[in-house]
């Protein structure tokens, strides 16, 4: 799948790509606020509703191009399942096992997740280098999750860093039928459509009996819930989905590596999270492989 034609300002992509990554990052930390005072469940649809609600009107007037081709619907709802669906179980849920930083540094993988789904659904090419650089960052996040500590924030930091691998996944599966879709469909229209199917599909989870409707709405918590309505679910896919239109998949997903360095300084400095040594070390092997599988790519 070649990238769209170059837009007018090249260096837009690049811009986009790097306001949805520093916004995903800062996702990490309001989620981890959110999910300490509401319930994960509550949390997830509130931010989709937000989104939806001020894309609904313009994804009613929005037309897909003319080569519309069969099978694109269960295409878009196979990325929306991806992201927002699964990816949001499984990381509302992994906030509330682990540290908002812990969770970042999980995240680093989601690049090489990327680069291995290339290889399998778009014929992309993978070296020795790059699976040696994969292996390598598991390798860390496993040494990453087997030192976290439990703590009254972070209950469980093995289970929480284990779902926050399932729903890099899940942000693959989206990511890569994205791509694929961007051809054909504007950013706006796959934003829209994702989150109209966050919506409807986190909207029945408010009745189940597990989930705790919120009593009282302190400020912080609210304000937390709009950032990730507004500022990561509209404006960091709008971006990504604009970038991923005019740059390749694995270049793209290069910018995700800001995510975790950004989450890191932002748990320490809002959420006082600190990091062990063991953690640092570990996060250093993540962050090897992710830059192994770049310099393998780059030769």
């Amino acid at each position: 799948m070649t990238p769209a034609s170059a837009p007018r300002f090249p260096l837009l992509p690049v811009a986009a790509l790097t306001v949805a990554s520093l916004l995903w990052a800062g996702a990490f930390v309001a989620m981890k606020y959110a999910v300490m005072v509401f319930d994960p469940m509550v949390v997830v649809f509130g931010r989709m509703a937000l989104a939806a609600l001020v894309l609904l009107p313009l994804a009613v007037r929005m037309h897909p191009h003319q080569d519309r081709r069969p099978g694109d619907l269960r295409l878009l709802l196979f990325m929306s399942l991806g992201e927002p669906c699964l990816y949001f179980v499984f990381e509302a849920n992994a906030l509330r096992l682990t540290t908002a930083s812990q969770a970042g540094m999980v995240a680093a993988t989601l690049p090489l997740m990327i680069a291995a789904a290339a290889v399998a659904f778009l014929g992309e090419r993978v070296s020795r280098r790059t699976m040696a650089g994969f292996a390598l960052a598991l390798a860390g996040v496993a040494w990453l999750s087997a030192s976290g500590q439990a703590s009254e924030t972070a209950p469980n930091p093995v289970l929480g860093n284990f779902l926050e691998v399932l729903a890099m996944a899940s942000a693959t599966c989206y990511i890569v039928t994205a791509k694929h879709l961007s051809a054909r469909y504007s950013p706006l229209y796959i934003t829209a459509f994702m989150a109209v199917v966050g919506t409807l599909f986190f909207l029945p989870a408010l009745a189940l009996p597990g989930t705790e409707l919120p009593r009282s709405f302190p400020p912080a918590a609210v304000g937390s819930v709009v950032f990730l309505g507004l500022g990561v679910t509209l404006g960091a896919y709008l971006c990504y989905n604009y970038g991923v239109k005019y740059l390749p998949a694995s270049q793209a997903g290069a910018f995700m590596n800001l995510i975790p360095v950004v989450v890191v300084a932002l748990g320490w400095w809002l959420l006082d999270e600190v990091f062990t040594p063991q953690q640092f070390a570990a996060s250093a092997l993540v962050l090897g492989g992710v830059l192994l599988c770049r310099e393998a790519r780059a030769a």
